[in-house]
């Protein structure tokens, strides 16, 4: 399994119904919407690196009222 965080920018005003029409979507584990530089995070899986880019982030960025995203992968899981 690889999981990523993406950071996304959002048209003004669209954070919201963006994070909720993301949350719906195969491949998106969480979607929050949040106040700084950017407007919306998601947590996302795939089974490979192969489809979480071009299946998962594709997904993603096709949702209207997306500007721009940041895929940021993660190298390790912490476990306490």
């Amino acid at each position: 399994m690889v999981e990523a965080f993406m950071l996304i920018q959002t048209e003004v005003g669209r954070a919201e119904v963006v994070a909720k029409q993301l949350a719906g979507l195969p491949g998106v584990v969480s979607a929050e919407y949040v106040t700084g530089p950017y407007d919306v995070v998601t947590r996302i899986a795939a089974d490979s690196q192969d489809e979480l880019q071009r299946d998962v982030v594709g997904r993603v960025q096709q949702v209207a009222g997306i500007t721009r995203t940041l895929t940021c992968p993660i190298a390790e899981v912490a476990r306490p």
